[in-house]
């Protein structure tokens, strides 16, 4: 396991990840949200990752079903990390905020088809 700090552009979110060995696995994503804000999905089971600082910064945003919590800065505007619909129980962490970005593995996700590519997942994991 490697530790990880990133955070958001302005600086008023923080926070540090521990993620596998490099190459990390990463999901990119087409889906509406994610095509349109360029984020790359590093997937961080809830207890590797702590909110540093920044809590009172965030403002949530949901859309279709409700269930992924899509969480921005509200000074810069900026996604650093989310609670995604596909892995309830882990954090979503954009490697575009990574302080120092490991080596990736980036592995596609169908998020326009997100039921189909959401099976094709838990048949992987």
């Amino acid at each position: 396991m490697i530790e990880a700090t990133g955070g958001c552009h302005c600086g008023a979110v923080r926070f540090t990840a521990k993620l596998p060995d490099p190459p990390v696995p990463a999901l990119e994503c087409n889906c509406s949200i994610c095509a349109m804000s360029g984020f790359l999905h590093i997937i961080v089971p809830h207890g590797d990752f702590a909110l540093d600082q920044g809590a009172d910064a965030l403002t949530g945003y949901r859309f279709g079903s409700g269930a992924a919590n899509h969480l921005f800065c509200a000074t810069c505007g900026i996604k650093s990390f989310y609670q995604p619909r596909s892995h309830p129980a882990a954090w979503s962490v954009n490697a575009y905020c990574l302080d120092d970005r490991p080596e990736l593995a980036i592995d596609f996700f169908d998020g326009r088809d997100w039921e189909a590519a959401s099976e094709q997942l838990d048949r992987s994991s």
